[in-house]
This record gives structure tokens, sequence and C-alpha cells, in this order.
């Protein structure tokens, strides 16, 4: 009983995610530390972007397995109907 576009064993990995965020970013950590300590504030700059991009990441992972089955739906959850459009 699929009604959206999704194949029907599609889930979602966001444990996953969430451990490859946490090791780029203890790498992005010691990146802009190192770079920041060798003189090199070009790629100290682009490592503390990178760190904060993968922060942002990280936090909206997180708020994600926080909310539940609504973005892991398992096989005996129905799909959510989509909203209503209005023209």
């Amino acid at each position: 009983m699929r009604t959206g576009s999704e194949p029907r064993s599609a889930r979602s990995a966001l444990r996953a995610r969430m451990w490859l965020s946490v090791w780029g970013l203890v790498w992005a950590v010691a990146g802009t530390t190192a770079f920041a300590l060798a003189g090199r504030p070009g790629w100290a700059i682009a490592c503390g972007v990178l760190w904060l991009i993968i922060t942002a990441d990280l936090a909206m992972i997180l708020r994600h397995i926080r909310q539940g089955p609504h973005y892991q739906p398992g096989p005996d959850i129905p799909p959510y109907r989509p909203p209503n459009q209005r023209s």
C-alpha cells in the first residue's frame, strides 16, 4: 500500500551518516588546528569552513534521528499522505 515514489525497501541510514559526520568533524578540527599551528592560514580557513558545514549537517542528522520514525520508516509504517497543494 505504498503511494510514494520511493522503492518499498528504501531506508534512511542516519546512524551511518552520523558516525561519518563525527569522523569528518574530528579530521576537520585536527586539520584546522594543524594548519593554524603550521602557519598556513588559507588551509586553516578552508578546514574551518568544512568544520562549520559538518557541524550543521550533524545537527540536522541528530534532529532527524530524534524525530523518530517519520524520517526512518519501517515496513510496518504506512506512507504519509502528501500535503494538499493549493494553487
